[in-house]
């Protein structure tokens, strides 16, 4: 772990639209965030938002331009950009005028924070002077403003009736929108590995490192396990392309889509990589120089360093201060909690009701995204409300107008979406001619209804909080919570959540908070179960997998126990956290059979 200069945590990305703008309303206080590039449609809508706020002009990128959607997330990250950093020198001056905004910022970081201890050491006591101005000036750290690119939501587009090179697909033109634009900041890739968009980032000079190691637009690659860090990280330094961060995320515990790893549990992740850190830097640097060199392009006069983050599940300061210390991580992600700060993301009124009251039921691992990837949901969201209440009334799906997500080939040439009035009512159509049993049928049903809009539904709230028209895409929301917020039971100012993160409050009320490693192994062992349960006359490789799943939860198990039996000093109260939880959940991971039996 480096020296922390400002905050040890960042708010990652949420949906499309929930932090949307959240660096307008955080970096300037120093708190970095994500936001989403997916939704062009989104941004444009933003954009005019914020120039129609700040009285600045605003010119419309039609759709009817070739490049419209690169052109649409430059223009909307310059906007974010340029209103970042006016707020920010604005608080930097605010010395001699109006040092309360000073202080909010000040007082939020953590007692750690080395620029707190120094600006302490040098002028607490001391009325705001000359000095001081200067020093702040210098020394005080900006949020940054990084972007989420799903690797895989990369759809071909057409122009004009022909179809585009691949630059113009969905990914490529949100990467160049990012590489375009003025940001100083880091692209975070997600969902997998996609070669093709991959080799299109050495296309744009501000990837690539200058002498002193200096990245203007640097690559954060979102992994489950160390083996995909490194098959990826070496994929790119082969091509000249460091990455800067590898951020570790929980396969299951975490908002939005839940990639489910082979059984492999966070803390031995961590471990693996805590473990093999200096020798990945080293691995990494050594092929980076090799290609940079053979591109006769600059090399950096020292090696490159590598930092490691992660999120998902993390709920309490001392779950917190452990990931840091033990894994010695960077930062760790706070997503969840954060939406039930309204100054921080986009969540309409009712949802917020709808959060507030959430309980362990209400926050599901559905099958409610159309990529065919599971799907961390809230029971009750307007959205999926919307989807019974029309196929009760024989209206099956929904409108597919902005296809972020198409991927389904079954019944069509060209890839449609499964959410789509297309798709389901092909889906229905072929459900009855197969004469299926009545029970079977009924799953069939359920399954496609779980299917939900989420090109809509992940935007729908910023545009209800923003006052901004919903006719074309409905008002409907769908939320992707993880199951952290089952703990968190109120909506709270961002001041308060930072003071929970840091341990000078707390806002969780709940006793029966189980930490965040027997969380997510539960989940896991609900996961295993229910492929098992699905199981069908099974071949022998889908036995295999699950039999391998079943032995990596095991040795997550053991661990587990090794980890807790040997912490001392402040964190040795782990063992008495997870202890009793571990013995009853071996029994019954032990107790699952995997059997062509069943």
């Amino acid at each position: 772990m480096s020296k922390i200069l400002g905050h040890s945590f960042h708010i990652p990305v949420m949906g499309t639209g929930f932090t949307v703008d959240t660096p307008v309303k955080v970096a300037h206080l120093g708190i970095s965030s994500v936001v989403s590039i997916v939704d062009d449609t989104l941004l444009e809508k933003m954009r005019e938002l914020y120039c129609n706020k700040l009285s600045l002009p605003f010119l419309p990128i039609s759709e009817k331009t070739k490049d419209f959607r690169a052109e649409r997330i430059t223009s909307y990250l310059n906007l974010i950009d340029e209103i970042v950093k006016e707020k920010f020198e604005n608080l930097k001056t605010s010395v001699q005028e109006k040092k309360e905004d000073l202080e909010e910022y000040l007082d939020m970081l953590p007692d750690f924070s080395e620029v707190k201890k120094e600006f302490k050491e040098k002028f607490e006591g001391n009325s705001y002077v000359k000095e001081a101005k200067e020093w702040l000036s210098n020394h005080l750290p900006l949020g940054a403003i990084d972007v989420n690119i799903m690797t895989k939501l990369d759809k071909d587009n057409f122009y004009e009736g022909e179809q585009l090179p691949a630059e113009y697909n969905d990914a490529h033109a949100a990467l160049r929108g990012f590489a375009m634009s003025n940001l100083d900041s880091s692209m975070v890739l997600s969902a997998g590995m996609n070669p093709r968009l991959y080799g299109y980032l050495d296309q744009f000079e501000d990837f690539y490192p200058d002498e002193t190691g200096y990245i203007k637009k640097k690559i954060v690659l979102k992994v489950s396990d160390y083996r995909s860090a490194l098959i990826q990280g070496k994929y790119l330094a082969k091509k000249g392309i460091w990455i800067s961060e590898f951020r570790i995320e929980s396969g299951l515990n975490c908002g939005g889509h839940a990639f489910a790893t082979e059984g492999f549990l966070m803390g031995p992740i961590l471990e693996e990589f805590k473990t093999n850190r200096d020798e990945l830097t080293k691995t990494l640097n050594e092929i980076l120089f090799q290609a940079l060199k053979g591109k006769e392009r600059v090399c950096p006069k020292t090696d490159l360093n590598i930092k490691v983050t992660a999120q998902g599940g993390v709920g309490t300061a001392k779950e917190q201060e452990f990931l840091m210390t033990h894994y010695n991580l960077d930062s760790i992600g706070w997503g969840t909690p954060f939406l039930l700060v309204p100054e921080v993301c986009n969540v309409d009124e009712g949802t917020l009701h709808l959060l507030e009251e959430a309980k362990e039921k209400d926050l599901v691992l559905s099958h409610a995204s159309p990529l065919g990837v599971r799907y961390n949901n809230l029971l009750g969201n307007t959205r999926d409300i919307n989807v019974l209440k029309n196929f009760a009334e024989n209206k099956p799906g929904s409108p597919c107008s902005k296809k972020y997500m198409i991927c389904n080939t079954e019944f069509t040439e060209k890839p449609i979406c499964t959410a789509s009035i297309q798709y389901q009512k092909l889906k229905l159509t072929d459900l009855k001619k197969k004469n299926l049993q009545k029970q079977e049928y009924e799953k069939e049903i359920s399954l496609l209804l779980e299917k939900t809009c989420l090109c809509k539904g992940l935007s729908a709230s910023s545009f209800l909080v923003n006052q901004i028209d919903t006719k074309s895409d409905g008002d409907g929301v769908s939320i992707c919570p993880g199951p952290n917020l089952a703990y968190f039971s109120k909506r709270v100012k961002l001041k308060e959540m930072v003071d929970h993160i840091y341990n000078r409050t707390n806002l969780i009320v709940r006793t029966d908070r189980p930490h965040m490693f027997i969380k997510e192994m539960n989940m896991y062992i609900d996961y295993l179960k229910e492929q098992i349960d699905e199981l069908h006359n099974p071949v022998a490789k889908q036995l295999r997998s699950l039999e391998k799943y079943k032995q990596n939860l095991l040795t997550g198990v053991d661990y587990y126990k090794d980890l807790s039996n040997n912490i001392t000093g402040k964190f040795k109260n782990m063992k008495s956290q997870v202890g009793n939880d571990l013995e009853k959940l071996e029994l019954e991971i032990r107790g699952l059979l995997i059997t062509s039996e069943k």
